[in-house]
C-alpha cells in the first residue's frame, strides 16, 4: 500500500521531485521504492518521455485500482472513528477567496461552539482549480469551489460534489455622485447598453476573468479593460471612484461603498458554490460535521466591515 501511494503520488504530481517534496521523503528514495513497485508487479510502471516519466499502460491500470483501494483504506479509517462517542480530528479545507470571508467564520464559529477542541480545522485559501488539485493530491479533506454556468467545472477522479448555494452575478456601476450611499437597485441591467464603458475586471486566467469575457460576448461586444485587480473591496473602490464598471459574484461583496450601486443581470448569471470531497471522505464523522455545517452558513448574512484572521496549516484527518 505504501508504494502503491506513492505511485498515486506520482500520477497526482507529475514528477519525481515534486512527488518527494510533496511526501517529504528524497527523489532517490521515491525512484528505489517505484522501482521496488515494478519488480513486485512484474511490469514496467513508467517510461522516459524527455526528461520527464510518464505512466505505461500498466502504470494508468495500477493507479485506477490504487485510487479505489486507498478509498476503501480511508473508509475503514473513517469506520474506526465513527465507533468513538465524540467527533475529534483536524479537517483541512481549501476555498476561494470569497467563501473565506462568506462562509468560513459562520461554520468555524458553530462547529467550534459544539465540538471545542476536540475538532481542528485548517484552512487555506486556494483558487476553486487549485483547491480540486489539492483534494485529488490528499493535501485536503474538503475544497469550497465554485463553477459558473457557462464555464462548469470537472471533478477529479474519485471526489464527489455537495451543492452549496447559488450565487448571482451583478453588475456594479457607479452611483450619481460619489457620496451616493452604496444600494441594490431592483432594475436589472442590459449589459449591451455598458458596451462604450471602461471596465475593471478580474486578472487573466481566473474564472471570474473568463466569466466577464463570456457574458460581455453574448451580450454582442468585447470589455474594455482598462484594470485588473483580485480584490473585489478594491474593484468597488474603483467604480465609485467612476474608473469603470464592474461584473462580480455577489457573495464577493460584503460591503457596498458610498459611490456603488448594485444591479441584477437582465440576462442572469449565476455560479454553483459547491464542496467537494473525496468518496470515502464523507464517511469519517469530523469531514461530515463539517460539511453539516456549512450548509447553514450560506444563509444570507448582513454585509459587515469586519475582517477574520484565520490561522493556516495542520495535520490530516486519522494522522
Amino acid at each position: 500500500m505504501r508504494r502503491l501511494r506513492l505511485l498515486h503520488s506520482l500520477a497526482c504530481y507529475g514528477t519525481v521531485s515534486a512527488t518527494a517534496e510533496a511526501l517529504q521523503l528524497t527523489a532517490p528514495a521515491v525512484s528505489q521504492q517505484l522501482t521496488a513497485l515494478e519488480r513486485e508487479v512484474g511490469h514496467r510502471l513508467l517510461e522516459r518521455d524527455g526528461r520527464k516519466l510518464r505512466l505505461t499502460e500498466a502504470g494508468r491500470v495500477l493507479v485506477a485500482h490504487a485510487e479505489v483501494l486507498l478509498d476503501q483504506m480511508a473508509a475503514a479509517e473513517a469506520d474506526l472513528v465513527a465507533l468513538r462517542a465524540e467527533v475529534s480530528g483536524t479537517v483541512r479545507i481549501a476555498a476561494f477567496p470569497s467563501a473565506v470571508a462568506a462562509l468560513m467564520p459562520r461554520a468555524w464559529t458553530a462547529l467550534t461552539a459544539r465540538h471545542g477542541a476536540r475538532l481542528q480545522l485548517r484552512l487555506t485559501e486556494m483558487d476553486p482549480s487549485d483547491g480540486l488539485t489539492a483534494l485529488r493530491r490528499g493535501e485536503v479533506e474538503l475544497t469550497i469551489a465554485h463553477a459558473y454556468d457557462f464555464l462548469p467545472a470537472t471533478l477529479p477522479p474519485g471526489c464527489e460534489r455537495h451543492e452549496l448555494a447559488t450565487d448571482p452575478v451583478v453588475a456594479a456601476l457607479p452611483g450619481q455622485t460619489a457620496a451616493h450611499e452604496g444600494a441594490e437597485a431592483t432594475e436589472p441591467v442590459d449589459l449591451a447598453t455598458l458596451a462604450d464603458r471602461a471596465w475593471i475586471s478580474a486578472p487573466h486566467r481566473t474564472t471570474c476573468y473568463d466569466m466577464s469575457q463570456r457574458a460581455c460576448g453574448n451580450a454582442g461586444f468585447v470589455p474594455r479593460i482598462v484594470a485588473e485587480c483580485g480584490d473585489f473591496p478594491a474593484v468597488l473602490a474603483m467604480v465609485a471612484a467612476g474608473i469603470g464598471v464592474s461584473l462580480m459574484p455577489r457573495m464577493a461583496v460584503r460591503h457596498i461603498p458610498p459611490g456603488v450601486v448594485l444591479h441584477p443581470l437582465a440576462a442572469p448569471v449565476t455560479r454553483s458554490v459547491f464542496a467537494a470531497t473525496r468518496r470515502s471522505g464523507t464517511q469519517h464523522p469530523a469531514v461530515q460535521v463539517v460539511l453539516d455545517e456549512l450548509l447553514p452558513a450560506t444563509a444570507p448574512a448582513k454585509p459587515t466591515k469586519s475582517q477574520v484572521t484565520i490561522a493556516l496549516g495542520g495535520a490530516p484527518v486519522g494522522q
